[in-house]
């Protein structure tokens, strides 16, 4: 197809019947629902000025992501949004030179064989939780969100730095609760430079100190000579070992703290949100919590889980995809088209912004039947061979898909295992539906609060 024969993109104007780009700021995900039911699966807005692109279909994602990924970089308004906490780590680095030093360097310290190593602190630290949980809240409406947060951070520390974070971690979920919601304010309106000394660009100045502090603490003490793990290796370690195959040389001391900052932060957010959706949605399903409730029962017989269990657990891992489904928490990611492309007949101008809203894909109806439904028997062999792979990625795709992923999807499955096998969440008589908060990541707006109940 040439050039002049390329159909162009649709384009929502400034005050379409969608509502413009005001309506974004007040709506996102609303905003993009309404474009998608107008334009289908491929139209424009402006957003900042900039012109942004929104793809929803699964060839138009697989073509960016994977047939023409080299075409496609990390150069776009999302990730500029939020470098300037992220840095030049692996989530937001747009240099494809380092970003692909630090991927070969780091990749061998997450895949499901070093994942295992870490399954223990997963499970020996819910169990922690739920033995405090019977101490002081037992009968109680407890705040899920701020418990699994904690949860989360003490996983992702212990298996970083092999200790414990308690004390510090309050500051760290403050700190970072207030950077995403400055940061989501910026993607969505025009904002100055962050020299400029706004009251939100200075909490997000005093957010980003805090974060940093935090990181720097922990890898200042090691390499003082404090504490190593013992037995097991711990995350901190491997990184300080790793060498680059092609120019034999390790991390600077920068580049550490920037990954591990990214680990911290990916890793603490996914998990808190994507496991405070599944105890909602289960609390709204009991016939779903039913059956996880037999399967535990049947595959541990009341004892905890452990890595070797994963391939066992599958009623509780198709859980866990239905969650991301509904509910991702990464739910849009963007590319910058570094060079015209040509996408489903389309023109795909060089430096557009395409973005992803898997939030919609995933609701899309052509691969979802009745998207808005919890069913987790979408997620059988059978019904995962009848849809296109990239009808589905919560994880993104193509070679810069998330370096935690088989870490994420061990600790849910695991964490929601070992609470479900003694404990519920059950919802509050009268409590109100919890509506998602489109932020950086996806919330549950004003957490989700359940009360606590042994099997």
């Amino acid at each position: 197809m040439t050039a002049t024969s390329l159909k162009e993109i649709p384009t929502i104007a400034r005050w379409g019947g969608t509502g413009g780009s005001l309506a974004f700021k007040k709506d996102q995900l609303g905003f993009l629902g309404r474009g998608i039911e107008r334009y289908g699966d491929i139209f424009r807005f402006r957003l900042l000025g900039l012109p942004i692109v929104v793809v929803n279909h699964p060839d138009y994602i697989r073509h960016i992501l994977v047939d023409q990924g080299e075409r496609y970089d990390k150069d776009a308004v999302i990730f500029k949004v939020v470098r300037p906490v992220l840095r030049k780590g692996l989530i937001a680095n747009p240099d494809m030179a380092l970003w692909r030093r630090q991927r070969r360097m780091m990749a061998p310290h997450f895949t499901p064989r070093t994942v295992n190593v870490f399954a223990r602190n997963m499970t020996d630290e819910t169990v922690q939780m739920l033995e405090r949980w019977d101490a002081d809240h037992e009968g109680e409406v407890i705040n899920v969100t701020a418990e699994i947060g904690g949860l989360a951070l003490r996983i992702v520390n212990r298996s970083l730095f092999s200790t414990d974070v308690s004390q510090a971690a309050g500051s760290f979920t403050q700190a970072f609760a207030v950077a995403n919601t400055v940061l989501a304010a910026f993607f969505k309106l025009p904002f100055p430079p962050l020299s400029f000394p706004t009251p939100s660009h200075l909490r997000l100045k005093r957010a980003i100190n805090t974060m940093d502090g935090f990181v720097a603490d922990f890898i200042a003490e090691r390499l003082a000579g404090g504490p190593r793990p013992e037995g097991d290796t711990d995350l901190l370690t491997l990184l300080l070992e790793s060498v680059d195959e092609d120019d034999g040389r390790g991390m600077d001391l920068e580049q550490l703290h920037h990954e591990v900052l990214n680990i911290c932060v990916g890793a603490y957010e996914t998990t808190t949100n994507a496991l405070s959706w599944a105890f909602y949605l289960l609390g709204r399903h009991p016939e779903v919590e039913e059956k996880l409730h037999t399967e535990v029962d049947q595959v541990l017989g009341g004892r905890v889980p452990t890595f070797d269990d994963l391939p066992k657990l599958t009623y509780t891992r198709m859980i866990v995809d239905e969650v991301l489904r509904i509910y991702s928490p990464a739910y849009q990611f963007m590319r910058r088209a570094g060079q015209e492309d040509e996408i489903g007949g389309y023109r795909m101008p060089k430096n557009t912004n395409v973005l992803v809203n898997s939030y919609l894909l995933h609701r899309h109806p052509d691969f979802w039947e009745a998207p808005e439904r919890f069913d987790p028997e979408r997620f059988s062999p059978e019904r995962i061979n009848e849809r296109p792979k990239h009808a589905y990625v919560p994880f993104g795709s193509g070679h810069r898909i998330c370096i935690g992923k088989h870490f994420a999807l061990a600790e849910l499955t695991l964490v929601l295992a070992t609470i479900a096998c003694g404990h519920r969440l059950l919802t509050p008589a009268g409590a109100p539906d919890v509506q998602p908060e489109a932020l950086i990541t996806l919330h549950p707006r004003g957490g989700v609060h359940l009360r606590l109940q042994r099997r």
